[in-house]
């Protein structure tokens, strides 16, 4: 699936992007020198009659990407984000990728609904709306339930959209490996894992019972998050390919001369939505990794309401303390502390220099600081970054990529709400209070106490663990001497270790 055959893929997507004309746009949005624009339109101009023709109604790039289908729909979706790497006039023309493409027919949704619930729409809901919003996967209806009229968003997914998405995974899969083979430098980024990583986060979009569940773990994490809303599962009415949640009633946060008539305060739900970021990976370990415009709203009372849970993104607790410990060096402008943590996470590689690290980090975080968000270029600042770590041998790591990204969305959905906003300061107090709660004595004891815990359980097979492992290195040892000898002595080592647990967590706690 991911040979050569493939190569047909890569070429009608540069043939689209140049029939479509969303080649030259591309290319001035991203500033793009010259070689690169020479060999772009040398590859593309021979191949153009081969494009596919898209909508003519829309804007060259959108036009392009819904042409190609809904893997680079979503590439789309993030570029939507961020007017400052793009520019303006293209955040605008992309941000109709986010609910406002063409849908499939309201009968189509219908068969399908009842084909997963075993039941007549009629039966099941009083009403069902035209679709309200069409995104690349799945559009969404407007419905009251038969039962007890309350308001429901019906969720139905695309028809026959996992081949659509499979074959661009593919072709992706397969620009990964040339990639890694014409560019060996590439190699460190590891395009194939991420594309790998790519593959098993959409595709589980693709089965709407999972949605469901996700929804309703991070309803159950973000209960006592004010203003902040999470519309409820109706898990009678949800299967596969079919999601039924509470209406969210409530203006599209990128609305925002409805957001200025309803009077709230754009920069309060700017900051909002980064702090909210933020104490989800931090605190919870577990994120909305899809929060771009298009999936979020503003209620009447001003809480953000929540939508679509295809994506969602989960750290461990010591990659979270990890992150906490750098974002925290770069606010307190520590740069040598934040290199040692990429030292000690294994992040840069070990025969590198820590403090030619630390200079290097200065000068990327250093122009940050005193400035708002107008003053900054994150194009520059992304580049500078791709530079140091290129220059330093560090590889992509493949389990931070959705916080990566969902970092950048979100903090261009906060731009968008206060152009001014400067997330440093905005995430001071989150991570200072992560970092007392979690990284200290409290946090060392309740580690100690998770470690005497295991320890317990494992307790009565030590001895022989140990047995066994000395067995292995000399063989020609007698087992029965040793366990003699073994046995006692592991008792008393795990009784001692459970013992200075105790003692030490009783001073601390």
């Amino acid at each position: 699936m991911k040979g050569p055959h493939n190569i047909w893929r890569l070429i009608r997507t540069g043939a689209t992007f140049e029939r479509t004309g969303a080649m030259r746009v591309v290319l001035d949005a991203f500033h793009a020198p010259a070689p690169l624009r020479v060999a772009a339109r040398l590859v593309g101009w021979p191949f153009k009659w081969l494009g596919y023709k898209g909508d003519p109604t829309l804007p060259p790039a959108t036009r392009a990407l819904t042409a190609l289908g809904p893997a680079y729909i979503k590439f789309g979706q993030i570029l939507s984000t961020r007017p400052d790497v793009v520019g303006d006039d293209m955040a605008r023309q992309l941000r109709v990728l986010q609910d406002e493409l063409p849908p499939f027919p309201i009968e189509v949704a219908k068969k399908m609904v009842q084909a997963e619930l075993g039941r007549p729409v009629e039966e099941l809901f009083s009403e069902f709306s035209e679709p309200v919003a069409a995104a690349s996967i799945a559009q969404v209806h407007h419905a009251r339930l038969a039962s007890d009229g309350r308001e429901v968003a019906v969720k139905v997914l695309r028809p026959r959209i996992e081949k659509a998405f499979r074959k661009d995974i593919d072709a992706f899969y397969f620009a990964a490996w040339a990639i890694e083979a014409l560019s060996p430098a590439s190699r460190r980024l590891r395009p194939q894992d991420v594309v790998a990583h790519f593959e098993g986060v959409v595709m589980g979009e693709l089965d709407l019972r999972l949605e469901s569940s996700s929804a309703a773990e991070f309803a159950a994490n973000t209960t006592g998050d004010a203003g902040f809303r999470v519309p409820p599962v109706e898990w009678p009415l949800s299967g596969r390919q079919v999601m039924t949640l509470g209406w969210g009633e409530g203006v599209p946060i990128h609305e925002i001369a409805a957001i200025d008539a309803a009077g709230h305060d754009r920069r309060v739900l700017g900051s909002r939505v980064l702090e909210l970021f933020l104490q989800h990976a931090l605190r919870d370990g577990y994120f909305h990794a899809d929060m771009h415009q298009g999936n979020l709203k503003v209620a009447p009372n001003g809480d953000i309401v929540a939508l679509d849970f295809g994506i969602m993104g989960r750290i461990d607790e010591y990659t979270r303390r990890v992150y906490a410990e750098i974002l925290f060096g770069f606010i307190r402008k520590d740069y040598h502390r934040v290199a040692e943590v990429h030292f000690e996470a294994g992040y840069v590689p070990a025969d590198q220099d820590v403090d030619e690290f630390a200079r290097a980090l200065r000068a990327v975080g250093e122009p940050i600081f005193g400035m708002d968000a107008t003053g900054i270029s994150m194009g520059r600042l992304l580049s500078h970054l791709f530079e140091v770590t290129e220059r330093f041998g560090m590889e992509t790591r493949t389990e931070l990529i959705l916080l990566q990204r969902t970092m950048v969305v979100v903090e261009g959905v906060a731009r968008s709400l206060d152009p001014h906003i400067n997330i440093w300061e905005v995430a001071r107090p989150i991570v200072e209070n992560y970092i007392k709660e979690n990284i200290g004595p409290r946090a060392l004891a309740r580690d100690l106490a998770k470690t005497a815990r295991v320890v317990a359980r494992f307790g009565p097979k030590l001895p022989r663990m140990a047995e066994a492992a000395l067995v292995r290195q000399t063989q020609g040892d007698h087992p029965p001497r040793r366990e003699s000898i073994l046995r006692p002595l592991g008792f008393m080592a795990l009784g001692a270790a459970l013992m200075g647990a105790g003692v030490f967590l009783g001073t601390l706690l």
